[in-house]
């Protein structure tokens, strides 16, 4: 197993930066999980720890030994991306035992990893298929047996369920999961999929142009976020902006129509500009509880859950709530928003304003 860490790596494109200073340690056989929108610099980092782009500036280090220049094939290092490239004139055995050849492995070793592999992935009944007459869960498999079968220590995995139906793709996150964790494998997973991230992930590393916004569990990111985006992005939040009028056990924020809300304890100074966030998920809406009048704009049946969007204080704001609610709630319905103030956290306002801190791009 391996540590891998990207010290201030720094890429640019002409214009435009895909890495901007960014830093990031994956410990000894952890699953780690870059999650960010689309032109975060989540292939660009892991092309960069892979050997197939070279930083501009800053270091890739592999157990504390720079490899930053080190050719791809001498880092152990597989990369599983979102297009398989199986060969398509070899069949399933031939394509997992490429890397041991390659490698110039002991037949019989090569043909025994190649069997381990697929029977790990479910495949060794159609060792003898060609790619072109598998599944896109099949070709995905072998793929993955591909990379796991070379024998490499880091495995770098470039959004590799995004082609899949949602149904295949909630089976082989587990899978693949459980496969690295079996083998003892460090890896490094990129996704735009938040779910995905939560679901597969030891830790999640949350990227924003070419920047680390916040590192932690899946849990310590979704509820205890450090930056407005990561708020919104790791699960949608609603926002009150508005200035701090007390602080203590709880944050007291009144808006400039002098509508108040409270929130967890904050260490924002009584008069600071602040914006609180909570998340959709922890919103309620009642007719005589909460902090301020709204009037139901939609609401989306979503299977488990229901989707309610409600304009009120001059913006939108949703809430999920469980489904057997959805008989309760119509367009034009005037409901009480509200939120639990231990679920809410207090942000100063980004000096360039909330919108601009939420954009994606």
């Amino acid at each position: 197993m391996t540590v891998v860490e990207m010290q201030d790596l720094r890429k640019r494109y002409g214009k435009t930066v895909a890495a901007d200073g960014m830093s990031l340690r994956v410990e000894d056989g952890e699953y780690m999980c870059i999650l960010g929108p689309t032109g975060a610099g989540k292939t660009t980092a892991l092309r960069m720890a892979a050997g197939l782009l070279d930083p501009d500036r800053g270091k890739v280090l592999f157990d504390g030994t720079d490899v930053t220049r080190v050719e791809p094939e001498y880092r152990e290092a597989a990369m599983l991306s979102q297009v398989y490239s199986l060969f398509p004139h070899m069949d399933v055995n031939g394509n997992v035992m490429y890397g041991p050849r390659i490698k110039k492995w002991h037949p019989r070793e090569s043909e025994d990893v190649a069997h381990n592999m697929l029977e790990m992935v479910h495949l060794h009944r159609r060792k003898d298929a060609m790619p072109n007459e598998l599944s896109g869960g099949m070709q995905q498999r072998t793929a993955l047996a591909r990379a796991l079968a070379s024998g490499s220590k880091v495995l770098l995995l470039d959004e590799p369920l995004r082609a899949l139906d949602a149904r295949l793709r909630i089976e082989l996150r587990r899978e693949i999961r459980s496969l690295v964790k079996a083998m003892g494998i460090t890896a490094i997973h990129v996704t735009h999929d938040q779910e995905e991230a939560m679901v597969i992930a030891d830790r999640v590393a949350v990227l924003r142009k070419g920047r680390v916004e916040q590192v932690g569990t899946p849990r310590e990111v979704f509820d205890n976020p450090l930056t407005p985006f990561v708020a919104n992005f790791v699960g949608q939040s609603n926002f009150f902006i508005g200035k701090v009028v007390s602080s203590g056990e709880e944050t007291v924020v009144e808006n400039e129509r002098g509508v108040t809300v409270r929130a967890r304890p904050s260490p924002h100074p009584i008069g600071s500009e602040v914006a609180v966030a909570v998340k959709v998920g922890n919103t309620t809406l009642k007719l005589d509880e909460g902090f301020f009048l709204g009037r139901v704009e939609r609401v989306l049946y979503e299977g488990v859950t229901i989707h309610v969007d409600v304009m009120a204080e001059g913006q939108r704001c949703s809430a999920k709530l469980p489904n057997r609610k959805f008989e309760e709630y119509s367009p034009g319905d005037e409901v009480t928003v509200g939120w639990p103030p231990s679920e809410a956290i207090v942000f100063a306002l980004p000096p360039g304003g909330l919108q601009e801190e939420l954009r994606l791009d």
